[in-house]
């Protein structure tokens, strides 16, 4: 899996760019709001997603991991695919999209190109309680450490194999058991004897 990459970048486009690392050029598929952030470097660093399908492999890359970690989430529902990610991505900023989940605001996810009322239905649905737990507190106050090694280690037992709903559980529990505040590591190993 390739988790980020950091280098030049030799061509630029709104919907896609080639970064070169190690002699290498990644073609890398990008959002709108990417682009906005990174239009005018000439080296930066992204957070990727390679997507594996039978006739292809396409690498997919963020500015920042949240936008990364809202890709994951949407494309963990049914029915919506990288490009629709993408097209979500592009449309919303991702705090934007995430409030608009949160606010059950049905219109505002439609005016994105190929959402539909069911498809919305279905982001409200599916994504609310996942968001809900990950955003940050109402106070403005950026992520905490704490969920940040939470949602690291969800990553983990995913790319294991385990159920996002069951990992997400035996996640919750291990927090629960535990004081202090965990390393990535050891709330893994705590997760995995909840599982």
């Amino acid at each position: 899996m390739i988790a980020t990459l950091s280098g030049k970048l030799t061509h630029k486009s709104p919907a896609y760019v080639v970064l070169e690392t190690g002699g290498v050029g990644y073609g890398v598929h990008i959002s709108l709001h990417t682009w906005d952030q990174l239009q005018h470097l000439d080296t930066c660093r992204l957070f990727t997603h390679l997507h594996v399908k039978e006739d292809a492999h396409t690498l997919y890359g963020f500015y920042a991991p949240d936008e990364r970690a809202l890709f994951l989430d949407l494309i963990s529902v049914s029915g919506i695919g990288p490009n629709t990610a993408r097209m979500v991505l592009s449309s919303m900023a991702p705090s934007a999209f995430r409030e608009a989940v949160l606010q059950e605001n049905e219109a505002a996810i439609r005016k994105i190109k190929g959402i539909g009322p069911k498809s919305a239905k279905r982001l409200i649905l599916e994504l609310k309680d996942r968001i809900g737990k990950s955003m940050p507190s109402s106070e403005g106050q950026s992520a905490t450490p704490h969920n940040t090694a939470q949602q690291e280690a969800l990553s983990a037992l995913v790319l294991l194999g385990f159920g996002r709903s069951a990992s997400e559980k035996a996640l919750a529990k291990a927090l629960k058991d535990q004081a202090d505040m965990p390393s990535v590591e050891s709330l893994i190993k705590q997760a995995l004897q909840n599982l």
